[in-house]
């Protein structure tokens, strides 16, 4: 009788327990592990020292890391995309394992860093897939150097300052992305010591760019997916819908229950649409 009644006890606290439990798009899954490559290394690029791996073989597709982080967080999509394509990660400037000059951070700047990089590793042409700042410097790329992008899948992205919810640093799930992207900054980079400085000078680019036009947008010609969680904590909904209109013939694609983490938080769907979208591109 003791052990039904503790039985019953527990069937009825579930609801409340899953009531509590939060739901995924609240959650900030750990940074996968980056998967083991001989092929990794530094590219001498424009000044600097680009931190890559190359995992993988088939067409070049390139992972554009979001602001703060570093290839790593890209793990899942590398296990997933590898076994059909030649995967390249890479740490932007001043981001991880990559060296940064005195110039400040700008979004031209680091997509002129990707050519670089592709120049020293032999690729002619690539897709690119990028999350948050790294989705602005694949469009970037779209817009300066289409005939070096075969395609763009931007995840999370914004292409005016106003696109971006006030106060998102505040936001839970948000902040704890600031203090990991900090743990991981002082274990990977060459000056451990200046992350408060770092996060200024990228706070500085990001209250000012990108500042595009539709004319600009509406110029690009490489195809374009423009992806977001429906429950992202940094862009406004409208804001992503409104980039998707303004690109010719872009795809919209708002993920479930996922926020600006989405890659992390539910990388069987994440995977599945890029997937889906590379192959697409290739039939």
């Amino acid at each position: 009788m003791r052990r039904l009644s503790l039985i019953l006890l527990l069937a009825a606290a579930l609801p409340r327990l899953a009531d509590a439990a939060p739901a995924r798009w609240q959650t900030l899954p750990p940074t996968p592990v980056a998967l083991a490559t001989s092929h990794a290394g530094e590219a001498a690029v424009d000044g600097i020292r680009i931190h890559y791996a190359v995992v993988g073989q088939g067409p070049p597709v390139i992972l554009l890391h979001g602001g703060l982080a570093n290839a790593d967080y890209w793990g899942r999509q590398v296990r997933a995309l590898a076994p059909r394509h030649r995967v390249i990660v890479m740490d932007s400037r001043g981001h991880g394992r990559s060296t940064r000059d005195g110039r400040p951070f700008g979004y031209d700047l680091m997509a002129n860093d990707v050519v670089g990089l592709m120049d020293a590793l032999g690729i002619r042409r690539a897709d690119i897939v990028g999350w948050s700042d790294g989705a602005i410097i694949g469009l970037d790329l779209a817009m300066r150097h289409a005939d070096r992008i075969r395609s763009v899948f931007a995840f999370a992205a914004n292409v005016t300052t106003d696109g971006v919810r006030d106060g998102v640093e505040k936001n839970p799930n948000f902040a704890a992305f600031i203090r990991r992207a900090g743990d991981e900054y002082r274990r990977y980079s060459a000056t451990p010591g200046q992350y408060d400085a770092f996060v200024a000078q990228i706070g500085r680019m990001w209250a000012d760019q990108p500042n595009w036009t539709d004319a600009q947008l509406a110029a690009i010609r490489t195809p374009v997916l423009v992806a977001d969680g429906d429950h992202d904590e940094a862009i406004k909904r409208q804001h992503t819908e409104h980039i998707a209109a303004a690109i010719p013939d872009a795809g919209l694609l708002i993920l479930p229950n996922t926020s600006h983490f989405a890659f992390l938080q539910d990388p069987a769907l994440f995977n599945a649409a890029l997937l889906n979208f590379l192959d697409q591109g290739r039939r």
